[in-house]
């Protein structure tokens, strides 16, 4: 078996808690660690509302109601979702055994994501290096060093992308994945067979990210497989690991809130979606090149590296998707930052190098790391009002979602509204269902008849007589749209943000 290094490895002369300088360099990445949690803690407190937040919300809602057959957690229709992980299912239980509110509980899988989201990388980093600040470095790297654009998706754990997608099921996913890591490297390097029982942990464990987070899971399974081919085990070990992946595979078929393996045939709009991940790639990730270069080092001392093994074969996938036009095949990007951030992190503490060799690449990284912070030091104004913040962090900042709380007092749970595709990504979080949905559902049948209808509706050369027809078809009681829509048929209840108006269907 492949002599990986070992969380046990002695620390160097240069890490000795008698030298204050040592003393120092771990002190510094670490507090700095420390700070960038609790302004994560701070903004989950706040929780700011972008992009998949009332997806989720609304899943929570349809769960906490119905725990076995929610339906489709946008629609007024009885399909299955792939939003309905064994993550997701826990938030509903907690929903419906507490009658908190799904932002409350939202905030409370925010809190357990971060968590393990922290651990997770302290517990894998930890199998790269036993130098004391490697986890806090590497935690760093993985916020900060990016790009000098602002990128934000889910699945991606820069600062601001984290902030805005720490409730999300990707988090927990990403979270969970790197002690899947750190679990299944500790039982490759074992000096012994591990039992069958913890093998058969790990292969559970790993569909349980598949089923939270499909694409999260590729990464978790593209770095499983780098470790694995790294470590080169036994025949003996190779077969647990076989039953592992079989059992795996079992809890993914048997998986009784979507077919799982039905996703593999998406549709073209998931592509079109992900088409952006392939755009401004400099931008948003040059600073990773550091990493890349920190790979190359690795690669010279050691061709069977995890990590280099890891950032080929994301490299790799995400080229495929590019040339072919699989876009959604660049959610692997995170295959090929995540080693390459790790390793920029890694380098500057790694055994055997000069002292001065060390310190030369702490600062590049500490540079690069304070300019990453820079390009994401909008996050604070999700801590700190806007009003406060010094004009260019200001400027930085990117103002939440308001939401559509105003509705409530008159929209109740299950009613159908009316609207368009903004609106409509955040109107189901508390409740109600809209026409349509505001993201691709792969597994609405008549998503496309529903879209034409919500955009026919909402035309303006649309008569009174064909709009109410609409209305009927989908037994729509409300409709949230501007000032022009008032006619027969509607009757105007509230105004909200943005000159929006609540109607009653009459």
């Amino acid at each position: 078996m492949h002599a990986a290094p070992s969380d046990t490895e002695p620390v160097s002369r240069t890490e000795s808690p008698l030298n204050p300088t040592a003393r120092a360099g771990r002190a510094l990445p670490q507090a700095v660690a420390v700070l960038v949690v609790v302004l994560l803690l701070l903004v989950i407190v706040r929780l700011p509302w972008a992009g998949d937040l009332g997806m989720h919300a609304a899943t929570i809602e349809r769960l906490r109601h119905n725990l076995l057959h929610p339906g489709n957690p946008l629609v007024d229709a009885d399909t299955p979702s792939p939003y309905y992980s064994p993550w997701m299912l826990v938030l509903g239980l907690v929903a419906k055994v507490t009658g908190l509110s799904v932002f409350v509980v939202l905030r409370i899988a925010a809190v357990v994501g971060l968590g393990l989201l922290v651990t997770g990388v302290w517990r894998y980093v930890r199998t790269l290096s036993a130098h004391r600040a490697a986890p806090a470095l590497a935690l760093l790297s993985l916020v900060l060093l990016w790009g000098p654009e602002l990128f934000n998706w889910s699945g991606f754990v820069g600062l601001n992308s984290l902030a805005l997608t720490v409730s999300y099921p990707s988090v927990f996913a990403i979270g969970l994945t790197f002690h899947f890591w750190a679990w299944l490297t500790r039982a490759l390097r074992a000096g012994e067979p591990v039992t069958w029982a913890r093998w058969a942990v790990l292969g559970l464990l790993w569909a349980v990210i598949l089923l939270s987070h499909q694409f999260t899971g590729v990464v978790s399974s593209l770095g499983a497989l780098a470790m694995v081919i790294a470590a080169r085990p036994s025949r003996q070990v190779l077969l647990r690991l076989a039953a592992a992946l079989a059992l795996g595979m079992l809890l993914l078929g048997l998986w009784p809130y979507y077919d799982f393996f039905s996703l593999f045939s998406a549709g073209a709009d998931l592509e079109a979606i992900h088409k952006p991940l392939y755009e401004h790639l400099a931008g948003h990730f040059g600073f990773v090149l550091l990493g890349v270069a920190a790979l190359v080092l690795r690669l010279r001392r050691d061709r069977w590296d995890p990590l280099v093994l890891f950032f080929v074969l994301g490299a790799l996938m995400f080229a495929a998707g590019g040339l072919t036009g699989h876009y959604s095949w660049g959610r692997a990007l995170p295959a090929a930052l995540i080693p390459a951030q790790l390793a920029a992190a890694l380098e500057a503490v790694t055994a055997g190098r000069r002292a001065w060799e060390r310190t030369g690449w702490a600062c590049v990284l500490g540079a690069v790391l304070a300019v990453g912070a820079w390009t994401q030091a909008g996050t604070l104004g999700y801590v700190v009002p806007k009003s406060a913040l010094p004009a260019p962090v200001a400027d930085k900042y990117h103002t939440p979602w308001v939401g559509y709380h105003w509705i409530t007092p008159w929209v109740k749970y299950g009613d159908v509204v009316m609207a368009q595709t903004f609106p409509a990504r955040q109107i189901p979080a508390y409740g109600p269902y809209t026409v349509t949905p505001g993201y691709p559902d792969f597994f609405l049948p008549d998503e496309k008849q529903r879209d034409a209808a919500v955009s026919h509706y909402f035309a303006t050369d649309t008569s009174a007589a064909g709009r109410q027809a609409i209305l009927r078809k989908y037994e729509v009681r409300w409709v949230v749209g501007s000032k022009s829509l008032a006619g027969p048929g509607l009757k105007r209840v509230t105004t909200g943000p943005g000159d929006q108006v609540l109607y009653r269907v009459v």
